[in-house]
C-alpha cells in the first residue's frame, strides 16, 4: 500500500502532552501504570507517539517522575511510542503573560549542573528543552545542552528581544514552543516576539491548532509564513483532557473546560493546556482548509518525528484504530 494510504488511516505524533484522562506527568504519585495507560489511550485516540511533557515543579518532582518515565519507556506497550520527555520549565520567564499557567514560585536559574542531573534522572530522555531566552544564563545552558545531547532546544514562555531571539538561535535553539501563546495578551504592534519569532528563517514553530488556543487567521498566518516544512502541530493536553465538560483541579489551577476542550483557569486570564488530543487538534487544522493532505500529514507526523530525530516503524503503526481523520 502507497505511504500515504498507511499514514491517513493510522495517526499523529504529539510532542507536547501533559497528561491524558487523568494522568499527569508532574503528579507526586505518578507511577508505571499511569504512564502505560495514558500511552494506550493516546493511542486509542490516533496519537502513535508522544513526549510526556512535565512543566515548572518542584525539584523532589523532577527527581522522582523523570526516574519513573524513563523506567517505564523501555516497557513493552511504551517502548518506541514515547519518544522521550519534554521539559517545559523550569527555566522559564517569571513575567505575567509570558509563565502563562507554570508557577513563577517554582521556576529557577538556568544551570548546567542542574540539567545535568535532570538528564542523568531520566537517563538521557530528555528530548526537548523548552526555555525562555533572555532569563539570566539561559544562553549558557542552550550551548551547554547542544554540545553535550542530542536533546532539541525550544524556546517559549518568554518575552525575548529580537536580537536575544538570534543569540538564542546561534547557541542551538531551533524550536519554538506552542507559538501565539505563553506570551502576553497586548503585545505592541510591529516589535514583538511573535514577529521576531516568525522571521527567524532557523526556527521551526509549534501550534497548538485545538480550535481555543488561536484563532484560525493567526494559524493561516504563521503557515503561510513559515510553510509546513517548519511547522509541527501538538496538542498540549491537559491532564482532564478526554473529561467531559466540567469544572476540575489540574495542573495546579482551578479550570473550567468547555465542549470544544478549552481549558479556561478561573482565577487567571489564561488557559492551561487543552482538553484536545492530536486528532481533534488535526481535524481543526484541515478544517481551515489551508493545507493539502500531504501537508497536514507533514506538520502532524513527519515533522514531530524528524524533531526528534524518530522514524515511522510498522510497529509504531500497529495497534492504531484508523478513521480518525
Amino acid at each position: 500500500m502507497h505511504r500515504r494510504q498507511i499514514l491517513h488511516r493510522k495517526g499523529f505524533v504529539d510532542l507536547q502532552v501533559n497528561g491524558y484522562l487523568g494522568v499527569d506527568f508532574v503528579s507526586p504519585g505518578l507511577v508505571a501504570e499511569d504512564v502505560h495507560r495514558v500511552t494506550q489511550a493516546l493511542l486509542d485516540a490516533g496519537t502513535l507517539a508522544y513526549c510526556a511533557t512535565l512543566i515548572t515543579a518542584d525539584l523532589q518532582i523532577y527527581e522522582r517522575n523523570l526516574k519513573v518515565i524513563a523506567r517505564t519507556a523501555s516497557e513493552p506497550g511504551v517502548k518506541g511510542r514515547l519518544l522521550g520527555i519534554h521539559l517545559e520549565g523550569p527555566y522559564l520567564s517569571r513575567e505575567d503573560g509570558a509563565r502563562g499557567a507554570h508557577s513563577a514560585a517554582k521556576m529557577r536559574r538556568p544551570d548546567p549542573e542542574e540539567f545535568d542531573r535532570f538528564q542523568d534522572w531520566a537517563e538521557g530522555t530528555i528530548s526537548i528543552l523548552t526555555i525562555a531566552p533572555e532569563v539570566d544564563g539561559a544562553l549558557e545552558l542552550i550551548s551547554h545542552v547542544r554540545r553535550r545531547y542530542p536533546t532539541v532546544v525550544s524556546i517559549g514562555h518568554h518575552l525575548a528581544s529580537r536580537e536575544t531571539i538570534a543569540r538564542a538561535v546561534d547557541a542551538g535553539a531551533t524550536l519554538v514552543t506552542h507559538l501565539g501563546n505563553g506570551c502576553p495578551n497586548l503585545l505592541p504592534r510591529h516589535d514583538n516576539i511573535l514577529i521576531h519569532q516568525l522571521a527567524n528563517e532557523s526556527l521551526t514553530i509549534g501550534l497548538v491548532t485545538d480550535g481555543n488556543h488561536l484563532p484560525g487567521d493567526f494559524v493561516v498566518v504563521a503557515l503561510r509564513s513559515k510553510g509546513p516544512g517548519k511547522a509541527f502541530v501538538v496538542s498540549d493536553s491537559a491532564p482532564i483532557a478526554g473529561y467531559p465538560p466540567g469544572v476540575y483541579e489540574t495542573l495546579g489551577h482551578r479550570v473550567r473546560m468547555t465542549e470544544t476542550g478549552r481549558i479556561e483557569n478561573l482565577h487567571a486570564p489564561h488557559l492551561v493546556g487543552s482538553g484536545c488530543n492530536m486528532a481533534q487538534c488535526m481535524r481543526w487544522l484541515r478544517s481551515l482548509n489551508i493545507l493539502s493532505e500531504d501537508e497536514l500529514w507533514q506538520v502532524g507526523l513527519e515533522n514531530p518525528l524528524s524533531i526528534v530525530n524518530a522514524e515511522l516503524t510498522e510497529a509504531l503503526l500497529s495497534g492504531a484504530p484508523g478513521g480518525i481523520f
